[in-house]
């Protein structure tokens, strides 16, 4: 008995090495790719003492394709200033308050984003973070389980997830040539797939 217990101690003693070994080790600043069909990688503050994560968004609407719901927003390009459009799954609406503010109502969707080698499917709360230093922030809930943050070290990662074969660019798009994020810019406002698209009203 006394055998088997010891052994069970020496296993555990050697789990927990090899978990911490598997994540990554991250400054509070990193690249983040949203998107490299458009070249989209931003900026993001990782905090580990924020539970959600947010993205700067503008033109923020939900949308109806068919039966499922989406949230189309706009994301500011780093590199040319332009703002570019995207479509996202919708997961919900929340009330969140702001530091020293009043409560904000916010669309959530998820999307994928690659920080180093690893891509994650997050959720993410929309919102103009224009008064913030940086466009996106990574929370508690995006980063528990596969990384550690290092407040003494920024930009340690590259995103290169994307360069993998057989990735996934894109929560929206299962074939990525086919760029369903540049649809709404056609007068019809149909998708690649010609199902229509309309406002959600909401």
């Amino acid at each position: 008995m006394r055998g088997k217990l010891t052994l069970i101690i020496v296993l555990a003693m050697l789990t927990v090495p090899a978990a911490a070994a598997s994540k990554m080790r991250l400054g509070w600043i990193e690249p983040v790719m949203l998107d490299p069909r458009l070249g989209l990688e931003l900026e993001a503050k990782l905090d580990t003492g924020a539970d959600t994560s947010s993205l700067d968004a503008h033109h923020i609407r939900r949308v109806r394709v068919g039966e499922k719901r989406y949230v189309r927003f706009a994301v500011r390009h780093p590199a040319t200033g332009e703002l570019v459009e995207l479509r996202k799954p919708y997961v919900r609406r929340v009330r969140i308050k702001r530091h020293g503010g009043a409560y904000q109502r916010r669309y959530v969707v998820r999307m994928q984003v690659c920080v180093g080698e690893r891509t994650r499917s997050i959720e993410v709360n929309l919102i103009d973070r224009n008064e913030f230093e940086y466009p996106m922030l990574l929370g508690r809930s995006a980063l528990q389980g596969w990384s550690t943050v290092d407040p003494d070290k920024t930009h340690t990662s590259e995103p290169t997830c994307w360069r993998k074969p057989g990735s996934q660019p894109d929560d929206d798009a299962p074939n990525p040539p086919d760029d369903e994020d540049k649809a709404a810019s056609a007068p019809s406002r149909q998708n690649i797939s010609g199902s229509s698209e309309s406002d959600d009203g909401r």
